[in-house]
């Protein structure tokens, strides 16, 4: 399911009052830190997410943030990877999980986006519904079940021979 944030919500100001209580630094990925990135959410994550944190990058600046605690690589989020005013995707390290770094990162990317002129962000295909309604008031867009990723190519598993 595909959900809308509006940009210019008061439920952003609640979001940046527990966004800024996360111990975790954010701040937007350089480009010589990518190889890093995309090692990192390959490790964690899949391959897709990988190639989405690759087209976040081409941008200038960049469209990924990432989260750091004590200098390591602990979350990331990126916008304008599969198209123009999505968020996503987002991931945090297991071993990070409940320390609000999502939240950060959530909120931290939704105001670089509204920096580029944008009045609304749209989370496609979002895991954790629950989580963008009651962050910032994440309201679902109607479908057909069908969105941008439908037709997207997978990667078959190969039969095991002798």
């Amino acid at each position: 399911m595909d959900l809308l944030v509006n940009l210019y919500s008061r439920k952003l100001d609640d979001l940046k009052a527990r966004a800024d209580k996360v111990e975790a630094t954010i701040r937007v990925a350089l480009p010589p830190e990518q190889h890093i990135i995309k090692d990192w959410v390959r490790k964690h994550f899949s391959e897709y997410w990988v190639s989405e944190v690759s087209a976040a990058m081409a941008h200038q600046p960049p469209g990924c943030l990432i989260a750091t605690v004590d200098g390591q690589l602990v979350g990331f989020a990126c916008y304008d990877a599969t198209a123009r005013g999505f968020f996503g995707p987002t991931g945090v390290s297991e071993d990070q999980r409940g320390k609000r770094i999502g939240i950060a990162l959530f909120y931290h990317t939704l105001v670089a986006m509204k920096a580029h002129g944008y009045a609304y962000a749209v989370v496609g295909s979002a895991g954790p519904v629950d989580f963008y309604v009651n962050a910032a008031g994440a309201m679902p867009i109607p479908s057909d079940k069908e969105d941008i990723y439908q037709g997207l190519l997978r990667i078959k598993p190969q039969p095991q021979g002798n």
